[in-house]
């Protein structure tokens, strides 16, 4: 079975990487992938200054559902807004949530809860594949904060269910924490670059995770590799740029190769802006790689 075909039966992947290691790219790649398989899938951003929409063509999001081709839909999502409608969904009457909401007390507790924000975000994946919210979703991929934010995150819903010790928050924190430890059910992909910082942070990563959730990437995505170079030139000294930058690429991903043994994919680097167009393309070498 390849990776495609692995993530395919997933219900929920988180996509993270080092910030400005095509990340957010490559959570579009995975979305148009998947839907182009026939699934139903929601691409979920996270960051309040929303690219997602670029990647893809569409209007920004501004917390609304936007369709983004066949089988696609992307959201942007914010923890505050979320926590909100949650109490607008429990507390029947307008005017008490309003003042609920609007209280100091309860931005207090939004603030100071452990893990509640980040339980949040991943609690509304949850619940769109519970069949909570519409459209009807097989595939949730969050487009997730930075390295370390990711393993945070992640790690959150097990905190907040502790901290609460039971009760209607604590309950659904477990329950979240237990479908987040289900490897059948969810995934995580790594984006990287082939440079010294983005290896490093990405092997932390790796770690990491490990050590908080005890769970491995099921694939990391080294992006914008420069052509290689040709034969027999691999000894001469070269002075160019693409030299110079190839042969960093190279060492770089011998670095990462010694300590991660799993699936790995190289992606080039294109002249091709942000957009629809650089994912169809990369979403093509995707498809074609034996991983």
């Amino acid at each position: 079975m390849s990776v495609l075909d692995r993530l395919a039966e997933r219900q929920l992947v988180v996509v993270t990487g080092k910030g400005g290691t095509g990340k957010t790219t490559l959570a579009a790649v995975l979305g148009r992938l998947m839907a182009d398989r026939g699934k139903r899938v929601l691409l979920l951003e996270v960051d309040p200054r929303e690219s997602l929409h670029q990647a893809l063509g569409t209007e920004p999001s501004g917390g609304a559902l936007v369709p983004a081709g066949a089988g696609l839909f992307i959201q942007n999502l914010q923890p505050g807004a979320v926590i909100e409608g949650l109490v607008r969904e429990k507390v029947h009457l307008a005017y008490l949530a309003h003042k609920i909401t609007e209280s100091v007390a309860f931005h207090q507790f939004v603030e100071g809860a452990p893990g509640l924000k980040e339980t949040a975000l991943l609690g509304h994946a949850y619940r769109v594949l519970q069949g909570g919210h519409r459209p009807q979703t097989d595939l949730v991929i969050v487009d997730a904060p930075a390295t370390g934010h990711s393993a945070t995150m992640l790690a959150a819903p097990g905190l907040l269910a502790q901290a609460s010790e039971g009760g209607q928050l604590g309950d659904m924190a477990a329950d979240l924490a237990a479908f987040l430890a289900d490897d059948s059910r969810c995934g995580v992909v790594l984006a990287t670059l082939a440079e010294e910082m983005p290896i490093q942070e990405t092997l932390e990563l790796i770690d990491l995770l490990e050590e908080k959730l005890g769970i491995q990437p099921d694939l990391i995505v080294a992006n914008g590799l420069y052509p290689p170079l040709p034969q027999g030139a691999a000894e001469a000294p070269g002075t160019s740029l693409w030299e110079a930058r190839r042969r960093l690429n190279e060492a770089e991903l011998s670095r990462l190769a010694a300590a991660w043994d799993g699936p790995l994919l190289e992606l080039p680097l294109l002249p091709l802006d942000r957009g629809p167009l650089l994912v169809k393309a990369l979403a093509s070498r995707f498809s074609r790689e034996d991983l």
